[in-house]
């Protein structure tokens, strides 16, 4: 397994409820660019898209609570609500004064939220397939799929070695970017006494984040949000599609949104370098003040 590239440790902060964030600067120049991992993962897997940030903004991202080297939820319940709480906690820590911010699936979805709490807080967002449901789908609240699953996932190997090639072998993990896949397995498993290693986000913990994150309630407030707002899905099995990011669109006051083909709800550990070109167009747009009416479809070429 090829070992990717380290990263500097920032510093640790601590949330208004008590928990402990892990945060990391990622490198680069220019404006700050915070970025907001999707459930399950951890900070450092923006590693192969922010190569191809660097010259533009100095990157930054978190472990959220429960991910990686952060603390776990005080209550045990995950209520979505502390996500926002870690990315308002870095943002102070770190003395960022109004960033762009980037956040994939949870995060998307937890940068939303702290500007619907905070308004002002972001000079412009980028999310791709944020988890915001207008309308939470029938039985979801008596049987969610994806805890379901992550109940029953492996989470401990005999080694790194062969955590990747387990992965390597199926969906969705076997369609990441090798460098991606490295990230994950490197950063996101702990060593074990026994020489053996175990996923830093447990699946009792991975699972009650799934079943709350159709009750986050962000969706309602979407009108509070008036930065810039960059609104992106896939369009290969992908889990929030067109109609869905357009109709979180459709409730804010200043937001556009594309399809990338070719790729899905994984889409920045998938293709790094697409979605990097799509950062850069939707924040570079933004900060010209410019806006594209309706929808804009992209290819997810390179």
């Amino acid at each position: 397994m090829t070992r990717p590239a380290s990263v500097t440790d920032g510093p640790t902060v601590r949330t208004s409820d008590g928990v402990d964030i892990a945060t990391y600067d990622l490198g680069g120049d220019g404006a700050p660019l915070l970025l907001a991992h999707a459930t399950g993962f951890h900070g450092r897997m923006w590693l192969p898209v922010v190569a191809h940030l660097r010259q533009r903004y100095r990157c930054i991202a978190f472990d959220e609570r429960g991910h990686g080297h952060s603390g776990k939820d005080p209550t045990g319940e995950y209520s979505w609500a502390g996500f926002s709480l870690d990315a308002a906690a870095v943002i102070d820590g770190w003395h960022l004064e109004r960033p762009s911010a980037v956040g994939h699936s949870c995060g998307g979805a937890l940068l939303l939220a702290l500007e619907e709490a905070c308004p002002g807080t972001f000079t412009s967002l980028y999310c791709f397939e944020p988890v915001v449901f207008a309308d939470v789908p029938e039985g979801l609240a008596s049987q969610n799929p994806l805890a379901a699953m992550t109940r029953r996932r492996r989470e401990s190997f005999d080694s790194r070695d062969m955590a990747a090639a387990n992965y390597r072998a199926k969906p969705p993990l076997s369609r990441f970017d090798p460098a991606a896949l490295d990230a994950y397995v490197t950063w996101g498993f702990e060593d074990l006494d026994d020489g053996t290693i175990r996923l830093r986000c447990r699946r009792e913990d991975e699972a009650r984040i799934y079943e709350g994150g159709p009750y986050n309630g962000v969706f309602p407030a979407l009108d509070r949000i008036t930065c810039p707002v960059t609104l992106v899905c896939g369009d290969a099995g992908a889990h929030f599609g067109r109609a869905q990011v357009e109709a979180l669109g459709a409730r804010m006051g200043n937001a556009r949104t594309e399809v990338l083909g070719g790729i899905g709800h994984f889409g920045p550990y998938e293709r790094p370098g697409a979605v990097a070109r799509s950062i850069l167009d939707g924040l570079e747009a933004m900060d010209a003040g410019k806006r594209r009416p309706g929808g804009l479809t992209g290819d997810a070429r390179g």
